[in-house]
């Protein structure tokens, strides 16, 4: 913009002059200037800080945000692999160590130190504490648990090193191969009696099969009963020791006799259809102690994971018994 002159006439000559600012009007100007100068880059800065963003700030922006979605993601898979801890501390507890009759791992060895809040404090002066505290809490639970684990597992290995004899004779494969069976009839737990209608506790497993599939013994054993028992039918009943005993029931034909010794994977009998029965199975169960117990925890040698995982959610949602 060009600078702006100013003229006055001068009658005594005739011409028309230039007149000059004083010194106070300059002054002024280039104060006027400067201050309005000054307003609008600071409403420039306000709008490119608060509204725009410098480039440095959106990225700061979207590296929290991405940072924030990695957090969450985190968050889900940590309780993801604390639940599966949870399902391996379980079945260690209840089954692994039920079976080498040694003690349970305590709540207080399994959580020791989570119940001080305190070891966290240091943590409250970051952005987003709580979701960190959170985070780390969980993190060191998972490692404590895998801890814990890892040492139950090396004395459960001990104890299996120097008790060969008695992993043999604990039931440990399915009783029909995963070849022949057609689906899980029924699993154990209360369910309704197909024949009278009312509530009963089932205390094994029904495994829909053709007449004539081939029944194995799950573990070494010795044959204690081979005949017809009311309700049962056909039963084979098994003596594995160690307070272990295992039924095979509704058989159409036996394989052993009174008295036999047998090993895991020997053939001792036909399903059938014999005794309380709607329709060709075998109705297994697991006795301990004298006590029935849920068979299915007594798979751990001739079935994948996979297969394992498949045959839990059968025997929980099948409710048809056949016996």
């Amino acid at each position: 913009m060009s600078k702006k002159v100013f003229y006055r006439y001068n009658p005594a000559n005739d011409k028309y002059e230039r007149v000059y600012p004083s010194r106070r009007s300059r002054i002024w100007g280039i104060a006027r200037n400067t201050f309005m100068g000054i307003v609008i880059s600071a409403a420039l800065f306000s709008i490119i800080y608060y509204w725009i963003g410098t480039p440095a700030e959106q990225r700061l922006r979207e590296e929290n945000e991405q940072l924030n979605t990695q957090l969450d993601i985190l968050n889900r898979r940590l309780d993801a692999s604390l639940g599966v801890m949870n399902d391996i501390s379980e079945r260690d507890d209840n089954f692994y160590r039920v079976i080498m009759g040694t003690e349970r791992v305590s709540r207080a060895k399994r959580y020791a130190g989570f119940e001080n809040e305190n070891r966290y404090n240091h943590l409250n002066t970051l952005h987003d504490a709580e979701l960190i505290k959170n985070l780390t809490r969980k993190m060191d639970m998972l490692d404590r648990q895998l801890y814990v684990q890892i040492k139950s597992f090396d004395e459960l290995q001990k104890l299996a090193e120097t008790n060969k004899d008695r992993i043999r004779h604990i039931p440990s494969i399915q009783p029909i191969a995963q070849k022949h069976m057609r689906k899980m009839a029924s699993g154990y737990g209360t369910r309704r009696d197909p024949i009278y209608g009312t509530r009963k506790f089932h205390e094994g497993l029904d495994f829909a099969a053709d007449k004539g599939t081939p029944v194995y013994a799950t573990a070494d054993g010795k044959v204690v009963n081979a005949s017809w028992e009311s309700g049962y039918g056909n039963l084979v009943e098994i003596d594995h020791g160690y307070g272990c005993v295992t039924r095979y029931a509704h058989l159409s034909k036996f394989k052993v006799k009174e008295g036999q010794t047998v090993k895991r994977g020997d053939l001792i009998a036909e399903t059938g259809n014999t005794g309380k029965s709607t329709g060709p199975h075998l109705h297994y169960e697991v006795r301990y102690n004298g006590a029935p117990q849920n068979p299915i925890n007594y798979y751990f040698m001739d079935i994948t994971p996979e297969q394992y995982n498949q045959l839990i959610l059968e025997a929980e949602n099948a409710g048809h018994v056949m016996d």
